[in-house]
């Protein structure tokens, strides 16, 4: 976004706005709230930029099993049960899982059961040559979609951990590609996860879905990932799976 456009968003001069960026001008609390809202700043953020401008921090944080979360957490689970037969997961702001339907399990047959443990990240889970990895077989497609949107989550946030992943991450050998033809329709449209199970390939895309409107740090950044079938063969596996 272009200084002009943020400043007329924001409903501020542009030579104000200059003047806060350069520390000539004190930014109200209002001001850093609308600027931030211009600019879809995670709400972390923005409470960093309050207490940095010498404000108290806005938005509560408290952890998913505080009672003020029970709704929250019955809305995540009714997604993921209701997406069944098909495969869906809720990871936190780290892509560490919180919670899984009964579709994800099976598919992870196979996997090294220390990538497994109460606080699984699922990137490392997904590209770790012990994890799903193997089993990928366009890795190469899938592991820079997946890099990608880290890397766009560490440009937003500049989180350390997350940085670290990347780092982790970005070590992990790619082995030869064995993708078969994309489905039909999705042909530089969107990268499918092409998963090998014992019953056949299946082929997944991928959305991700969050709160419209939260107000809580922490439910901020939880997302669901929910992966639906690209193709009819993939259809039949996920439901005879689950019958």
């Amino acid at each position: 976004m272009s200084q002009l456009s943020l400043a007329t968003e924001a409903g501020i001069s542009t030579k104000h706005l200059s003047f806060m960026e350069t520390g000539r001008s004190q930014p109200s609390r209002d001001m850093i709230m609308r600027v931030a809202e211009q600019l879809e700043i995670p709400l972390r953020e923005r409470n960093a930029l309050l207490v940095a401008a010498g404000f108290a921090a806005m938005y509560p944080e408290r952890p998913l099993d505080d009672g003020a979360l029970d709704g929250a957490r019955t809305a995540i689970l009714a997604v993921l049960n209701g997406h069944m037969p098909h495969p869906a997961l809720a990871v936190d702001r780290h892509w560490k899982l919180i919670a899984a339907n009964a579709a994800v399990p099976p598919l992870l047959a196979g996997v090294d059961r220390s990538l497994l443990q109460p606080t699984t990240n699922v990137l490392r889970l997904s590209l770790h040559p012990r994890g799903l990895a193997p089993r990928i077989r366009n890795l190469g497609a899938w592991r820079d979609h997946l890099l990608h949107r880290l890397r766009r989550q560490i440009e937003v946030t500049a989180d350390r951990e997350l940085s670290s992943l990347l780092a982790e991450l970005s070590t992990y050998p790619v082995s030869n590609e064995k993708a078969d033809e994309l489905p039909h329709g999705f042909a530089n449209v969107a990268v499918p996860l092409q998963l090998e199970t014992e019953h056949g390939v299946l082929n997944l895309i991928s959305t991700t879905t969050v709160f419209g409107t939260p107000v809580d740090v922490t439910l901020s950044e939880v997302a669901i990932e929910a992966f639906f079938p690209a193709d009819p063969a993939t259809v039949r596996l996920l439901t005879a799976r689950a019958s």
